[in-house]
């Protein structure tokens, strides 16, 4: 996987006041964190973090540059955790950052992309992804982009399992290997309902036919017996 760089700056103010100033800047406040360093409180300008960020799938490792060289700052190798946007212009308002270990084993979430048309799609089955990303074990360095899923042997009723994912050398399912993670379902088809209305009612209209109406005399007979009476 291809390594980002962005470059950051150290963030001194705190509170609402200051992350709104940051913002008319163009800026993005952010903080950096790791089990191993105390947090930093960071910026880094929404123009890259729009062109070099917004559009990743998954985990990225990302390099961060400071201008100054802070060693506490420069050339430190981070995830990005979290990305927080305004929830009507979609903006970007805050990113946490975290530092990894380039030799420790970390969990990651990797993006799956199903790859070619599933046979049973052919014979009018509908595909059905049940999972869209899975969790694994690696190290930073080794993190996927993503990893595809390739589906053309696929019948109706058919899936593919965690346990069957062709997965990078030294890359380690943590998500269950039973877990179904795409299945083609069978072709779903309405009854008719529309076209049997029709023919329910060209029956009604027969049966009515079949039946004799009452004559004029037996209704007259009829009428006189109750006078008479």
């Amino acid at each position: 996987m291809e390594t980002v760089e962005i470059t950051i700056e150290r963030r001194e103010g705190h509170g609402k006041s200051a992350a709104r100033k940051l913002r008319r800047a163009g800026k993005v406040p952010g903080v950096l964190y790791g089990p191993k360093r105390a947090v930093a409180s960071i910026a880094v300008a929404a123009a890259e973090i729009e062109r070099k960020l917004t559009h990743l799938e998954g985990s990225h490792l990302i390099r961060l540059l400071h201008a100054g060289r802070d060693p506490e700052l420069h050339e430190r190798m981070v995830l990005l955790r979290e990305m927080q946007r305004h929830p009507v212009t979609g903006a970007v308002l805050h990113t946490d950052f975290y530092e990894v270990d380039l030799t420790e084993r970390l969990t990651v979430s990797v993006p799956l992309h199903f790859v070619g048309k599933a046979a049973g799609v052919v014979e009018g089955g509908i595909l059905q992804p049940l999972l869209r990303e899975v969790e694994v074990e690696c190290l930073p360095t080794e993190i996927p982009e993503f990893i595809a899923v390739d589906v053309t042997h696929l019948a109706i009723h058919e899936a593919v399992h965690v346990g069957e994912l062709t997965l990078p050398a030294g890359v380690t399912p943590i998500t269950d290997r039973t877990q179904p993670v795409v299945t083609v379902l069978p072709p779903t088809v309405e009854a008719p309902k529309a076209a049997e209305a029709p023919e329910a009612a060209a029956e009604g209209a027969a049966a009515a036919e079949a039946t004799p109406a009452p004559s004029p005399e037996a209704g007259g007979a009829a009428a006189k017996g109750g006078a008479e009476k």
